[in-house]
């Protein structure tokens, strides 16, 4: 079994009224590593829910038939692994790029894969 493609959400996607554009700016997933520009968020419900800081919104497919996807950062800021939905889109708070590591753990029947992508090749931008 193989573990979702993970790629960077762009352009006007929206995450509860703040779109990909002001979060992130080329972000690339390439290999185990996640690159590019993070914005600092102030203000809007991402800021209301958990708080200012950058957050990261990624897009997750070529998910196996019949299988279930939890995602999720390590350490968590408290979510800890999430189920993906219907649109397989997440944003997540990145507070520490050298400390956290994304990952996804892909389950079906009884065989589990579980994935890590490093996030210190990020850059944080004012």
């Amino acid at each position: 079994m193989i573990s979702p493609t993970v790629g960077a959400v762009a352009g006007e996607t929206d995450f509860w009224g703040t779109t990909a554009s002001d979060i992130q700016t080329d972000v690339t997933v390439t290999g185990q590593y996640i690159r590019g520009t993070l914005h600092k968020l102030t203000s809007g419900q991402l800021v209301t829910d958990w708080g200012a800081g950058y957050f990261l919104g990624l897009d997750f497919t070529d998910i196996p038939e019949g299988a279930t996807v939890k995602v999720g950062l390590v350490p968590s800021q408290g979510s800890g692994f999430v189920e993906l939905d219907e649109d397989h889109n997440g944003v997540f708070k990145i507070t520490d790029k050298n400390a956290q590591i994304f990952k996804t753990i892909t389950t079906k029947g009884d065989q589990t894969t579980e994935a890590i992508y490093y996030l210190s090749s990020l850059t944080l931008a004012e």
